[in-house]
């Protein structure tokens, strides 16, 4: 195989390491790497400034303003390299803008990178400088740390305001509850929508922060989706809030709303004592994985007989939501459970709870929004596959649904 035009020559290599004896000596505080990134950082930068002037070191000036090099000034990079001291050519105009370390710029290229990765996995402040200086032998303020992750805000902003997609089959809604420090400490309620296109994927259509949850914020969320520009959504899966369903159906008065089966089995076991909820829970899960919607009424009617003299609020609960928790049986067993439960959005919600845990409290709203951006961006990018038996679900949807599928 020919050599490559940029492979280093086997002489050079040979030349560079032939006082190679310890890993220290290549990537230590005075390795190698590091006098090898010095040199060539202030050659690059000596070239840079050679095509702004026009004319070499020591040669005739050839630019018409007569603009020469003009000594150097000392910068410190702070990198994956730990802190690199280096010498920045100037020139006497002061009209030389370097392109590989620009003026004012003290961090390179992939710093800032890992700093917003340590945050978005719900290292503080103070732990982030520790692994830093631990990592890369590198001080940095928590000033700089902030105004690092601060840059995080405008893409927030961006991205919440985003054009979404006309269609989502699936849409999940739920909530979770952290504490924020304002004087006092305050739980706030921070909503999500995980939609499912129509390739099967998943997708964080938005983050809201409100005082407390309730049905009046839902209707603001997804009034936003529709201005973003969802025109439909087939099923929506929800909690047992009050109010829920109709925020929904108000908005998009031809979804189908169905209740999340796990969020009413878990309430309905609230009302169990720890000895009797194994039991309990066998004979609710017969009521939801029954093949029909009458096998699941008679399922529903053992579970009264059995159960309604110590338990009675579990079965009214039921019977009172009876229409919202059964649409799910209208579809083939293999994609009923995508349908009836929020676990998409629940094993979301699990990663920001531990987040929110490792906190205790956030400081400021700003500060949550930042945090939960960061880490639904982390959380997403390992969702490179639809979701399960998603073309069952497509092909079902596509019969149920044809004559909305095509927006124009």
């Amino acid at each position: 195989m020919s050599t490559k035009k940029h492979d280093v020559p086997e002489e050079l290599l040979s030349g560079l390491l032939a006082n190679y004896k310890k890993p220290e000596d290549l990537i230590g505080e005075n390795g190698l790497l590091k006098q090898l990134t010095k040199i060539l950082v202030e050659r690059a930068l000596e070239a840079e400034l050679t095509e702004h002037l026009g004319h070499e070191r020591n040669e005739a000036v050839s630019n018409p303003v007569g603009n020469t090099r003009n000594g150097k000034s000392k910068k410190t990079l702070k990198g994956d390299f730990g802190e690199l001291p280096i010498e920045v050519p100037r020139d006497r105009h002061g009209s030389f803008e370097p392109q590989l370390i620009p003026k004012h710029q003290t961090r390179w290229a992939g710093f800032d990178d890992k700093i917003i990765s340590l945050y978005a996995r719900g290292m503080t402040v103070r732990e982030i400088q520790s692994h830093l200086q631990e990592m890369y032998g590198t001080e940095v303020s928590p000033s700089l740390i902030s105004s690092v992750t601060d840059a995080v805000a405008d893409e927030v902003k961006a991205w919440q305001a985003r054009p979404l997609e006309p269609i989502y089959p699936i849409v999940y809604l739920d909530c979770i509850h952290v504490k924020v420090r304002e004087g006092a400490v305050r739980v706030k309620a921070v909503y999500l929508a995980i939609g499912i296109n129509m390739s099967g994927e998943k997708e964080v259509l938005g983050l809201w922060l409100a005082q407390s949850e309730g049905a009046k914020f839902w209707l603001q969320v997804v009034t936003e989706l529709r201005n973003r520009g969802v025109q439909d959504i087939f099923i929506a899966c929800v909690d047992g809030l009050k109010g829920f369903p109709e925020a929904i159906e108000a908005v998009f008065p031809r979804a189908v709303v169905q209740l999340c089966i796990v969020h009413m089995a878990r309430h309905s076991l609230t009302y169990v004592s720890w000895k009797r909820r194994k039991e309990v829970a066998a004979d609710l899960r017969r009521i939801y994985t029954a093949a029909t919607v009458q096998e699941a009424e008679l399922m529903l009617c053992e579970f009264e007989q059995r159960w309604d003299t110590e338990y009675p609020p579990i079965s009214q609960s039921w019977r009172r939501n009876w229409s919202r928790l059964t649409p799910f049986f209208d579809y083939p067993a293999e994609i009923r459970k995508v349908i009836y439960t929020t676990n998409a959005i629940e094993s979301v919600n699990m990663g920001l709870r531990k987040l929110s845990k490792n906190r205790g409290s956030f400081p400021s709203d700003e500060a949550l929004t930042k945090l939960f951006y960061l880490a639904l961006r982390n959380i997403s990018q390992k969702w490179s596959m639809p979701i399960r038996d998603w073309k069952a679900a497509l092909t079902r949807f596509t019969i149920e649904f044809g004559d909305r599928l095509y927006i124009n």
